[in-house]
C-alpha cells in the first residue's frame, strides 16, 4: 500500500505555523469506505489510513518507510512569499500618522 510524505500547510484558520515544521507519512486508504446502515457513520476496515507518523526531516520519514517496507511517494512543499510590511502592524497605531485614520 503507497503512502504519502509531505510537509503539512498552515491553515487559514491560524496565523502561526506551529504544526507545519514536521515531515508527516500518511497511509492512503486501501479500502473504501461504507455508510452504516443502522446508524449512517462511514467506516473502514483498513486501519493503516488512520496512521499519521511524524518525522523532524523528510530524510528520516523516507529512511521509516524503506525500513518498513512502504512504498512512500513524497510531495514537496510549495514555498510562500513573505508578506512583510515597512512599518508592520504598530504602525496602524502610530501617533504621527498622516493619513486619516477610516474604516
Amino acid at each position: 500500500m503507497p503512502a504519502r510524505i509531505y510537509k503539512p500547510a498552515k491553515t487559514a484558520t491560524q496565523s502561526g505555523t506551529a504544526r507545519t515544521r514536521q515531515w508527516v507519512l500518511e497511509h492512503t486508504a486501501g479500502s473504501a469506505r461504507e455508510v452504516d446502515p443502522l446508524m449512517g457513520w462511514t467506516s473502514s476496515t483498513d486501519t493503516q489510513a488512520q496512521v499519521k507518523l511524524r518525522f523532524d526531516s523528510k530524510e528520516a520519514a523516507l529512511a521509516y518507510a524503506q525500513a518498513h517496507g512502504i512504498d512512500a511517494v513524497v510531495v514537496e512543499p510549495k514555498t510562500r512569499a513573505v508578506n512583510v510590511r515597512a512599518n508592520g502592524y504598530g504602525d496602524n497605531f502610530a501617533t504621527n500618522r498622516r493619513q486619516v485614520w477610516t474604516h
